[in-house]
């Protein structure tokens, strides 16, 4: 793909263990285009943090083995880089945000000093431009009275305040990549569309391509442009968020939808939950393997891996219903208002 800033080929990525390897990971492949935001979307387990901590060389290097795959960067291969040549880019041109603001902050430092700290490390600027730039950074992400919260520390800020501090850090040096680790999973449901407000925001701004990493389907409506579907360190499902939300060829992601609220559905109808529990990937044999919980599961989905079904330009997915032999099944209603088309436009 001629306009992506970021693609990840073929990744394998496994653990050592006193069990062997686990493999994390397995065969994953996506684009990032510049100025998109990419959501990668699956259950606690998936590969979804393993595949973005993968990209910022911040998985253990003395357990991580990485099999196969490549992470090219703007034509550069990161996973040949050495320690000194990944340390240029993380930060200054790929950032990450991380679930709990608390584990990104210093409780000892204050704020200004800790959005400063990436500034005068990555760019050629003096003390008092970096306190200039820091200011205007917690302006941006709507920190109040920035200038007097600069002295601050994090314990005196809310959730929802220190994650827009953690944001202002990952934006401190302009990077074109922003990766977000469950970014408002411990936020309460208006600080998080606050957030995702402001990403949003940000990237308009900015135009920084974003990739959010999420267990919740509902978190990267009218955010996303396109979603990928992970489980147990595969991508079962790609595709454009209509593409996703109305079009889905998928059981599990037609699991992720069931069981996720709609705009004006009766309260009185219960969710539909998936069956049993996400699979232990140190035990994952040949075959699908979300064929253990799949209503649809045929003798192949046992055995046999499936291949990635082309349906479209954008949109692939890898089951075997998309066999010509494969019987036909008839779609669960997902709903009719889970998504707003006027928004996503």
């Amino acid at each position: 793909m001629t306009d992506a800033i970021l693609s990840v080929e073929n990744l394998d990525v496994s653990f050592q263990s006193h069990n062997g390897l686990i493999r994390a990971v397995r065969g994953v492949n996506f684009d990032l285009k510049k100025g998109e935001t990419l959501a990668i979307v699956g259950e606690s387990g998936s590969g979804k943090s393993v595949t973005a901590k993968s990209i910022m060389q911040l998985l253990p290097k003395k357990t991580t083995v990485i099999n196969n795959g490549s992470i090219v960067y703007e034509g550069e291969d990161l996973l040949t880089y050495n320690k000194k040549e990944i340390e240029k880019i993380r930060g200054s041109e790929i950032s990450m945000v991380f679930q709990d603001p608390m584990t990104s902050l210093n409780p000892t430092m204050k704020i200004g000093k800790q959005v400063m700290e990436g500034i005068i490390k990555h760019q050629d600027v003096s003390k008092k431009e970096a306190i200039t730039k820091a200011k205007e950074l917690l302006e941006l992400v709507g920190i109040p009275n920035a200038e007097d919260r600069m002295s601050s520390y994090p314990h005196e800020f809310s959730g929802g305040m220190r994650q827009r501090v953690v944001i202002a850090m990952a934006l401190a040096c302009d990077p074109k990549v922003l990766i977000a680790d469950e970014p408002t999973t411990a936020l309460d449901v208006t600080i998080q569309a606050q957030i995702l407000d402001l990403m949003k925001d940000i990237q308009k701004k900015t135009g920084t391509s974003i990739l959010i990493i999420t267990h919740d389907l509902g978190v990267v409506v009218n955010m996303a442009q396109r979603i990928a579907v992970m489980y147990a360190g595969q991508i079962v499902e790609t595709g454009t968020l209509e593409e996703l939300f109305y079009e889905s060829n998928h059981p599990y992601t037609w699991g992720l939808l069931q069981s996720m609220p709609k705009l004006h559905q009766d309260r009185s109808v219960p969710l539909i939950p998936i069956s049993g529990s996400p699979p232990d990937v140190s035990q994952l044999h040949d075959g699908c393997p979300f064929a253990a919980r799949c209503p649809y599961v045929m003798k192949v989905c046992h055995s046999h891996m499936p291949d990635q079904s082309k349906l479209s330009e954008t949109h692939s997915v890898a089951c075997w219903l998309q066999d010509e032999r494969a019987p036909r099944v008839e779609k669960p209603d997902l709903g009719g208002e889970t998504v707003d088309r006027t928004e996503t436009s």
